[in-house]
């Protein structure tokens, strides 16, 4: 059984406002899927409707293959999650939280708890109340937390809120362990959409409580084009050289001194000879491709319905 989460027409209102509309999404075993939207998209409605935090107006949620019931808590076993700002027992250590987390699940192997704290890099703070943790520090907490039972699936919103550069590149990296040596599932919201495009395999954006598209991130590094940036004090100097001079005609003036071209037969060796011979002063010329964020925003802006892509 490959697929651990798969939605069917899942539907949230509260009263007359329908917070989730008709999402179908597909979540593989082993499979990081990035889950962006806006504030307000419908992402932690999601989540808490897979936990059972909230009950779906309408449609389905399959785990592991079975149909969730109303109700059901077995599946739990199998879950990890963060979900908003993770609450602890403030008075007691890291591992004393973990230790009843544990308990509560149902779950005893004293190793998975020290295992869970290294690889968050939280070894050390044995003897240090939670409430003397900072922002970052408890944020870490909550994905030890999570994984602490060796969950099958790993739910985390905005999973690096509060959290420095270093503790950023630090999930980075656990979630690829996680990943390839676990063998976990991990649906991941954020709103820091570089980080997103590092680690995921799929991404499903959501708007409006609307899946705009389900798409592998293989298919949208395919689907990006790429072009050549330059900077200069001079546009129209430089417009004028790629026209006149150096027949080029699909390229993009943007601002006062951003100038993209869209020529893939060009190379930027000869482009920059020919700039720099015509006395087009330059800043700086490199090769870039589109970003997820641009690839995310175009999306929003043109509305698209739900799709899916692999």
């Amino acid at each position: 059984m490959n697929e651990i989460v798969r939605t069917h027409q899942l539907i949230k209102s509260y009263g007359t406002t329908e917070v989730v509309s008709g999402v179908n999404m597909t979540l593989r075993r082993g499979e990081i899927y990035g889950f962006l939207g806006p504030n307000g998209a419908g992402k932690s409605t999601v989540m808490k409707m897979l936990l059972g935090l909230v009950r779906p107006t309408g449609g389905e949620i399959e785990l592991f293959g079975e149909k969730l019931l109303p109700g059901a808590t077995e599946h739990l076993k199998r879950i990890g999650h963060l979900i908003e700002t993770p609450v602890f027992y403030e008075k007691l250590t890291a591992e004393q939280n973990l230790e009843l987390h544990a308990e509560y699940m149902g779950y005893y192997k004293k190793d998975a708890i020290r295992e869970a704290l290294e690889m968050v890099q939280l070894i050390g703070t044995q003897d240090k109340p939670v409430k003397q943790f900072s922002l970052g520090m408890k944020q870490r907490l909550g994905i030890a937390r999570a994984i602490s039972t060796r969950p099958e699936l790993l739910l985390l919103d905005e999973p690096i809120n509060g959290l420095d550069p270093e503790g950023i590149q630090l999930m980075r990296q656990l979630f690829r362990r996680l990943r390839d040596d676990w063998g976990i599932a991990l649906l991941i919201s954020s709103h820091l959409l570089g980080e997103i495009e590092q680690v995921a395999d799929t991404i499903g954006v959501i708007d409006g409580g609307r899946l705009l598209r389900e798409v592998s991130m293989e298919s949208v590094h395919a689907s990006t084009t790429e072009y050549v940036e330059i900077v200069t004090s001079n546009v129209n100097l430089a417009a004028f050289v790629l026209v006149d001079t150096l027949g080029v005609e699909n390229f993009k003036q943007i601002g006062d001194n951003l100038i993209r071209i869209y020529d893939p037969k060009l190379s930027q060796e000869a482009l920059t000879k020919g700039l720099i011979a015509n006395d087009v002063p330059i800043q700086s010329i490199n090769r870039k491709h589109h970003s997820l964020e641009e690839y995310f925003f175009e999306m929003l802006k043109g509305g698209e319905s739900h799709a899916s892509t692999y």
